[in-house]
């Protein structure tokens, strides 16, 4: 690896058993061909078995928390949490790109930074998880990293800060700065929901749920957004 293993099993807050399979979910196939090793293996199988534990637990995670979803927004919700758009930018956001290992061709042309081979370490990164602790620390990672902070809007690839964005009408109004409040949270820890209250003075008041405390309290800050535009023309 590029960088030392436990700079990362900081980040997922889990230590592999097993580094070897924690280097293997990197190993990009460029990298074994040249090293022409038949003891080497590539990230391949694990892609294929994270994506699949991904789907499940994203599925499973989504009927828990919207018990009233019809099955074609569900569908079009697990969509977008499964893309390769959506899980390039969760191995940018914990900086996976540079744990890749990659061949001289491939790190010439920028693979570090290619949505696909991102997407690919993400799935990988999730079946290892599995294989070396169980299904509850690839669960942990998907809930927090894939669902948890990319659930507040329809469209994860355009999602708003509608939280900044209702502290600048807000105070272009001369309103009160928005206060946020958690209500409740729901579910077992492994689907848990969070009803996040938003309130902008006594007037403006939105609660709506989320997968994390920061989704939920970005989409109460959306329903008060859209209200006080619409007041303001």
């Amino acid at each position: 690896m590029e960088l030392e293993p436990e700079a990362l099993e900081a980040a997922l807050g889990y230590r592999f058993a097993s580094r070897e399979l924690l280097a293997r979910a990197f190993t990009h196939r460029s990298s074994v061909y040249e090293k022409s090793s038949k003891a080497a293996a590539d990230n391949e199988r694990l892609e294929f078995l994270g994506d699949a534990i991904l789907g499940f637990v994203v599925s499973d995670a989504l009927v828990a928390a919207h018990p009233d979803y019809p099955e074609g927004r569900l569908s079009k919700l697990k969509a977008q949490l499964v893309s390769a758009s959506h899980l390039h930018a969760v191995a940018a956001r914990l900086g996976l790109g540079s744990y890749l290992l990659l061949g001289r061709g491939e790190e010439m042309s920028g693979g570090r930074e290619k949505k696909a081979l991102l997407a690919n370490a993400v799935e990988a990164l999730i079946a290892a998880l599995y294989l070396d602790g169980g299904m509850e620390p690839a669960r942990r990672f998907i809930l927090q990293h894939v669902i948890g902070e990319a659930e507040p809007s329809g469209d994860l690839e355009t999602a708003t800060d509608y939280k900044s964005a209702l502290q600048e009408l807000a105070q272009s109004m001369k309103l009160p700065q928005p206060r946020y409040a958690i209500v409740e949270e729901r579910g077992p820890e492994h689907a848990k929901t969070f009803l996040v209250e938003a309130r902008v003075g006594r007037e403006w008041v939105s609660r709506a749920e989320g997968f994390s405390k920061k989704s939920a309290g970005q989409k109460a800050a959306q329903a008060i957004l859209w209200q006080l535009e619409k007041l303001a023309g």
